[in-house]
């Protein structure tokens, strides 16, 4: 065992709290809908980027390639200024095409217990281009690409600075931190490193005021010392390697500056950041104490030279001194230690590049943990320090949600361009978590059904901007997938967690049932369902002319729901005979949707359509009813629902066993959607699929022709077909159109900030591998279709299978070429040693040639290829 699993023993039965201090803070606070006290929920409008360095947050802080405790009570981050730097940071109404944030940084390791962490940030030596970069994306439309940093000519001739930030931790409460600053440009440049220590402002909000936290200035042995303390977070020091002059003032909002109301000191949030750039003294507290304090460190770096500040956060004082032989020696070992801990997770028959990709997809996901906290009644009523809300907030965003408190880590998307949780993000993030972490993996899946989380309507919340939307059920698919990785990992599974989760979801399975199978013919509506712009219309909204869509995703995703139940309550009957009856009552259930798929009884109108061969959306309008022939992922997801019965899990359930061959028997016009074959010596296996046996390769065809769904890089989102055939639907005087879009949405619908008519996704083209995998586990070699469509070579489906995983991973890997897809025509990217080896992960894929698209540093979504490059190698 290696030491981080040891760490991660004591952290779980709570012996040492190793996870005490981690990656916890935001990397965005502004523009969300926690800060966001408008009338019409304008969120990037009422709270800008630029309040952000003057006004006190609500909810929560941020900061560069920080950290704090687990309640974010203490943060500790860095800040940088060129000399030139006015202020920068762009709003998501600034980019052409939505919130991608405008900057580069790069996580580059971290154990599950933060025990070692490094992170990189590029900042360039001239004045950041923020009017460049606004005035551009302005002129641009939506079909033209997004003028990013990097074209701005920015980091040309290699003007900037790599930044690393290293944590390691001596003990759970001793931070070693090591700042290398390197001038990567070929003149001496000026820069000013201000690690910054501040306390989360939890003190304006309510009457009385609570006691304030205290920061205050100290020096041991020729070292600058900050030391805090506070309430329940006790004592803390902040030992700054040499003298750097230590500024101080208050987390407080700078109200002159942003209400044109006078302050009640000069000492507010901002004052740190004007002294620096322009010298203003006044707002630095000469008694150096306050809420928030920096280090300045003034430095100018020749080329190519490399510069080193160590800070050291303790809960103990060390008189002896912070610096000594010890933080070498303990950042040495931390590594090494992170080494032999990866060494056991990562297969060794992968190259180093798949390596190296595999690890920086791991350290993404645990850097963007985050310290989450919203409690919605008092969002909605107020705090009675401060004015009331708009009375628009009664009814607006997230009113129904007043149960919902939140104060939690919880894995993100990612803390910039996401930083709140999204619930079917989540599930799939949790895969390749179970990897390296598998109790946090559990604990965050039954976090979110929680009372608290879990609306008492049985919804789980989907994302702040509106908890009632609806995302795919996708949570018992997790549970299972984190419980059976768990189970080969360490061999045994977590029956409690499964059976604690089954419990809760029990009640989503309900309130799926009874809100969005409106006429009871298990047909779903359930709504955008996480595919934003896949549809004609925007699914989430009322359609036109009253109009409701019986949807071929909703209703499969829900037959997918039925059997992960199903997997689930039969796993449980093995100790508990009592989970038989709910485990049929699952079997039945899934075994009407599947029929429904094809037996709707109207006008011979189906969600599968027999003539093409493949599944569409059926909309209902002014009493006509007809198919909305788009080829799109939303005719795939039917294949998600699938699943093997094996007879030594079914024969050791009788009740069970009788009870499906009754309802077999008794109705013969559902056998289609339970095939089982006799195994010699093994018994009668049995498959549930929506997509039956001649199905199959049909809807096969399309997926797997590169001229339709498949491309060089994994399955697109919707057909290449549309890009000459656009799909129009004339309604009520309007043409609603999709046309196929392989990269950017050239549409504001639903946002405009992805786009599913076109590129490649991570998390449903790993659900297409798993059910291929699960197949070929039925058909085995008794099936092989044409790879791709068209092709003289036929494999078998696992192949298929394997053969998507490595299209999937090679937008990631450098190929012969010595090029990584992903990056596409960005030559710095490509060719700079010091770009080459950075791995971002973005939202999603470009269709035809795979550059990385939309927000880039999204691992809760990407991520996900860390469990590919695990379970199937590159090649």
């Amino acid at each position: 065992m290696t030491q981080e699993e040891l760490r991660l023993q004591e952290s779980q039965a709570r012996t040492a709290h190793w996870k005490r201090w981690g990656p916890y803070l935001a990397e965005r606070q502004w523009g969300t809908v926690r800060e966001d006290y408008s009338p019409g929920g304008t969120a990037w409008d009422y709270f800008p980027h630029d309040h952000a360095r003057s006004r006190a947050y609500r909810w929560g802080e941020d900061g560069i390639g920080g950290i704090c405790d687990n309640h974010a009570r203490l943060c500790l981050a860095l800040a940088l200024w060129n000399g030139r730097d006015p202020i920068f940071g762009l709003t998501g109404n600034e980019g052409n095409h939505g919130e991608d944030v405008k900057e580069y940084y790069f996580y580059l390791d971290s154990t599950p217990t933060h025990s070692y962490m490094k992170y990189l940030y590029k900042y360039p030596q001239a004045a950041f281009p923020y009017d460049a970069l606004v005035a551009e994306n302005r002129r641009r439309d939506r079909r033209a690409p997004e003028f990013e940093l990097i074209d701005t000519g920015v980091f040309d001739a290699d003007r900037y600075f790599d930044v690393v930030v290293e944590y390691a931790k001596c003990s759970p409460d001793d931070v070693l931190v090591r700042i290398t600053a390197t001038n990567r440009g070929p003149d001496a440049a000026e820069l000013h490193l201000l690690p910054t220590l501040w306390y989360r402002n939890t003190w304006s909000w309510d009457l009385p005021a609570p006691a304030r936290p205290t920061l205050r200035a100290g020096a041991v042995g020729g070292h600058a010392v900050i030391e805090g303390e506070h309430d329940s977070l006790g004592v803390r020091w902040l030992y700054c390697e040499g003298a750097p002059a230590l500024l101080f003032t208050e987390n407080d909002t700078n109200a002159e500056r942003i209400f044109g109301t006078p302050n009640a000191t000069p000492y507010v949030k901002d004052s740190i950041n004007d002294y620096v750039i322009a010298g203003k003294r006044q707002g630095l507290n000469p008694e150096q104490r306050g809420t928030k304090a920096a280090a300045h460190y003034r430095l100018t770096l020749g080329p190519g030279q490399s510069v080193v500040r160590r800070l050291r956060l303790v809960n103990t004082p060390l008189p002896a001194g912070a610096f000594g032989e010890d933080f070498e020696v303990v950042c040495a070992r931390r590594i090494r230690e992170a080494d032999e801990f990866y060494d056991s997770v990562i297969p060794r028959r992968l190259s180093d590049d798949g390596k190296r990709v595999m690890r920086q997809a791991l350290a993404g996901l645990l850097w963007t943990k985050q310290f989450y906290q919203y409690d919605v009644r008092r969002w909605l009523e107020g705090d009675p320090a401060c004015p009331p809300p708009p009375p628009e907030r009664r009814y607006g965003r997230n009113h129904e949600w007043g149960h919902l408190y939140n104060e939690d880590v919880i894995s993100m998307p990612d803390k910039w361009e996401y930083p709140w949780y999204a619930a079917w993000d989540l599930a799939f993030h949790m895969i390749p978590f179970a990897l390296i972490d598998p109790d946090f993996a559990k604990a965050q899946l039954v976090l979110f059904l929680r009372e608290w989380y879990m609306h008492p309507n049985g919804q789980i919340p989907a994302y702040e901007w509106a908890f009632g939307d609806v995302n795919p059920p996708v949570h018992a698919w997790a549970a299972l997938r984190v419980y059976r990785i768990e189970l080969r990992l360490r061999g045994k599974g977590d029956r409690e967690f499964l059976e604690k989760i089954f419990h809760k979801l029990l009640l989503n399975f309900t309130w799926w049932v009874n809100r969005k199978d409106t006429d009871g013919k298990n047909v779903f509506q359930g709504g955008f369902l996480g595919l934003d712009n896949i549809g004609v219309f925007d699914r989430s909204a009322p359609l036109p002319t009253g109009a409701h869509i019986e949807q071929s995703d909703g209703t499969s995703w829900m037959g997918m729901y039925c059997l992960n139940m199903l997997a689930i309550a039969l796993e449980l009957a093995k100790h508990d005979p009592a989970y038989e009856d709910v485990a049929s009552k699952f079997f039945e259930h899934f075994v009407f949707i599947a029929h429904a798929t094809r037996n709707l009884g109207e006008e011979g109108i189906n969600l599968w359509d027999e003539a093409d061969g493949f599944y569409y959306d059926v909309l209902h309008s002014d009493g006509a009813v007809y198919p909305m022939k788009v080829r799109s992922m939303v005719g795939l997801v039917p294949l998600f629902a699938v699943e093997t019965l094996e007879p030594e899990i079914v024969d050791r359930l009788p009740g069970f066993k009788r009870r499906m061959q009754w309802f077999i028997d008794n109705h013969p016009e559902f056998r289609e959607h339970v095939e089982m074959v006799t195994k010699p010596g093994v018994g009668v296996r049995r498959l549930l699929a929506i997509v039956a046996r001649e199905q199959l390769p049909r809807v096969l065809r399309f997926m797997l022709d590169e001229a339709e769904f498949l491309s060089p890089h994994g399955v697109r989102a919707l057909s290449r077909y549309h890009r000459d055939h656009p799909y129009t639907l004339h309604l009520d005087g309007v043409d609603h159109r999709v046309d196929y879009e392989p990269a950017e949405s050239s549409s504001g619908l639903f946002g405009g900030n992805s786009n599913w008519r076109g590129p490649v996704w991570f998390p449903m083209n790993y659900l297409l591998i798993e059910s291929l995998q699960k197949f070929h586990y039925f058909y085995g070699d008794t099936l092989k279709v044409p790879f791709p469509t068209g092709s003289t070579t036929t494999l078998n489906l696992w192949q298929v299978a394997t053969e998507l995983s490595r299209r999937l991973t090679r937008i990631f890997l450098r190929g012969a070429d010595g090029r990584r897809p992903v990056y596409g025509g960005t030559e710095k990217f490509q060719r700079d040693p010091h770009w080459r080896d950075l791995l971002l992960f973005y939202e999603y894929f470009n269709g035809d040639n795979g550059a990385g698209i939309g927000a880039g540093h999204q691992t809760g979504w990407t991520g996900i290829v860390a469990k590919l490059l695990q379970q199937s190698g590159e090649r």
